[in-house]
């Protein structure tokens, strides 16, 4: 690839990671808000935010703060949402503001996502880690040098 073509891409990958960083103000979540966007052939085929499952009331901690244990995580409403679609998520890029979990990282390989781009380093990296021993690309990016 060519230094203009890997330019390109560069911005391309900003300005997506900043389009899921404008997802995630969807979130009702006080503590963190997450989010994520599929990406496939330059569209996007599907979006998620941290939040709980549908129907239930949109408040993601309990009384001492602490997030309940059924709130989804970004990456896992947008994977969701391609299951439910006619799309395909295999080969695609996962955009997220902050980088997967251990469970997320499983539904990421599974989802046959080939490309994972994150924005900000959560404490635990073993998400990050099963990503790379799967032979995805993972990609980190601090889009808050590059505003």
């Amino acid at each position: 690839m060519s230094q203009k073509e890997e330019e390109k891409k560069k911005a391309l990958d900003v300005r997506y990671l900043r389009m899921a960083k404008i997802w995630a103000e969807n979130s009702y979540c006080q503590r963190r808000q997450v989010g994520a966007l599929i990406v496939k052939n330059k569209m996007i085929i599907s979006d998620g935010y941290n939040g709980t499952p549908s129907g239930f009331e949109n408040i993601c901690e309990d009384e001492n703060n602490v997030t309940k244990p059924y709130v989804l995580h970004a990456e896992a409403n947008a994977i969701t949402k391609i299951a439910r679609s006619h799309n395909s998520s295999d080969g695609a890029t996962l955009y997220v503001t902050d980088s997967p979990c251990i469970e997320c990282a499983k539904l990421i390989i599974q989802a046959g996502i080939k490309r994972v781009v994150y924005s900000q380093k959560y404490r635990l990296d073993d998400g990050l880690r099963l990503l790379e021993r799967a032979g995805i690309d993972v990609i980190f990016m601090d889009i808050n040098k590059t505003e």
